[in-house]
């Protein structure tokens, strides 16, 4: 029987295209093969390139952290914030002490109504004075020139008026021997003096903070972040010294 032939069938198979078949699969799969390590090695290539670069990113972002962080604390950002907060500490207590004047106003106004008719016309002005005093405020954030000139203006008007009442009193004995009234006398006079040393206070603050925001290169980061200068009480004549209350 020739060589290639199958006995039942009757067909003839060469045996050359019998293994030619199974070669061309190893082939196949040998290629396939191939290509998958060539695939994964790709794709491990640029995945380890990938998180290189996040960790440079995010060593980048450090560093760039870190610079700014000492830039901040270099140019005086910092310092700048603190005695910020430090010159709206000092404004808090002035304000806190004119307040407590101002709350021993209409005590003092009807101790004198009733012992003093006759000086109804310095009461009003103590009590407009005192109400003009009281609805001027001034935004902590914004304690400008202009601001706290016209604070101090409104709260020195109330002063003058105060004077004016105090005065009055001299011609009235019995006030003078009023034990309210003199309770109310100690009170004032320990008020006027708080206010004096607030207001000295917060102008040594302010000194303090503008001489650094005005110096160079604080002014740089001044600027950039609206650190502005701050405004002070003016002193007038004999403020250095607390107001005398006598009677």
């Amino acid at each position: 029987m020739p060589s290639g032939r199958k006995a039942r069938a009757g067909n003839y198979v060469p045996a050359k295209g019998r293994y030619g078949n199974n070669n061309m699969g190893m082939g196949f799969f040998i290629v396939f093969l191939r290509g998958k390590q060539l695939f994964l090695r790709h794709f491990f290539y640029f995945y380890k390139k990938l998180i290189k670069r996040q960790n440079m990113k995010r060593l980048l972002i450090a560093i760039v952290g870190l610079f700014t962080a000492l830039s901040f604390s270099s140019c005086g950002y910092n310092t700048m914030v603190s005695k910020d907060e430090n010159v709206k500490g000092k404004w808090a207590q002035v304000e806190n002490a004119y307040q407590r004047r101002a709350d021993l106003i209409p005590n003092l106004v009807n101790t004198v109504k009733g012992a003093a008719q006759h000086e109804e016309g310095t009461l009003t002005a103590v009590v407009e004075a005192r109400a003009k005093a009281t609805s001027v405020t001034v935004d902590p954030s914004n304690l400008s020139e202009e601001a706290i000139a016209n604070y101090q203006q409104t709260q020195d008007a109330l002063s003058q008026s105060i004077g004016r009442l105090l005065v009055s009193v001299e011609a009235y004995p019995d006030l003078k021997a009023n034990a309210n009234f003199q309770e109310l006398q100690v009170q004032l006079e320990g008020t006027e003096n708080r206010i004096a040393v607030e207001r000295r206070a917060y102008n040594e603050a302010v000194q303090d903070y503008n001489t650094t925001v005005r110096s160079f290169p604080n002014n740089i980061m001044a600027g950039i972040f609206g650190f502005k200068p701050k405004g002070t009480f003016k002193a007038a004549e004999g403020s250095d010294k607390a107001p005398t209350v006598s009677f």
